[in-house]
């Protein structure tokens, strides 16, 4: 004799609920694109009904920019925390150069890619953009600026040496849909060179780090 049991669904917070919806619309975001999201696509990632998402996202476009909002964010956050654990401007400039290359962080310059091209036709998108630079601009100025402060960094304008390695980044992850394998690595390590020459640096100062080995029994 056969039996089956049915799946018990679990009553979430609208907090909990929201914040799933959210995880799913931005895994759908980075793996396939903005252009993929849907209420119905969302509702069919969580096996629940439309309705359901269309209840904390009325619209579409509202779940497209929370989406962005959402990666741009943690990457962020992975490239520069806010607490370093006591790590100095230049360790923690090293650290955000040592994440922005590998497959991660392509996925979130495609997206980057997407969103900024989409933008154009998108205004609640457009301002999310927006915020989202904004928030990286604050966020690697504060670094330089504290860089300045505890004189490891010399630069005129903390703002304008901020804007050159954002663009110099890119520029670089503009290219994030093709093969890149045949990059030189000059061209590769071009946004850490140009941090180290406008912030008064030798070169190499902000290379990653050799890995360290633990000392032989």
């Amino acid at each position: 004799m056969s039996s089956s049991v049915q799946r018990k669904r679990v009553r979430k917070s609208p907090g909990e609920r929201r914040a799933e919806i959210v995880e799913a619309a931005t895994g759908v975001a980075l793996t396939e694109g903005l252009e993929c999201l849907t209420l119905r696509r969302i509702a069919e990632e969580l096996d629940v009904r439309p309705g359901l998402i269309s209840h904390y996202f009325p619209s579409v476009e509202d779940l497209v920019a929370e989406a962005f909002g959402s990666a741009a964010t943690a990457e962020l956050d992975r490239l520069l925390p806010e607490d370093p654990a006591g790590a100095t401007p230049t360790e923690r400039l090293a650290a955000f150069f040592a994440h922005t290359s590998g497959p991660d962080y392509d996925a979130i310059s495609r997206l980057w890619i997407n969103a900024r091209h989409l933008s154009r036709y998108r205004e609640v998108l457009r301002d999310r953009v927006a915020q989202q630079e904004a928030a990286w601009r604050g966020r690697l100025e504060g670094v330089i600026r504290a860089g300045v402060e505890r004189e490891e960094f010399r630069t005129a304008d903390p703002y304008v040496t901020t804007i050159q390695i954002l663009v110099v980044l890119d520029g670089l992850g503009a290219h994030a849909n093709t093969d890149t394998t045949d990059r030189p690595a000059a061209v590769t390590r071009m946004a850490v060179a140009t941090a180290e020459r406008e912030l008064g640096l030798p070169g190499g100062t902000l290379d990653a780090p050799a890995p360290t080995r633990s000392a032989a029994p």
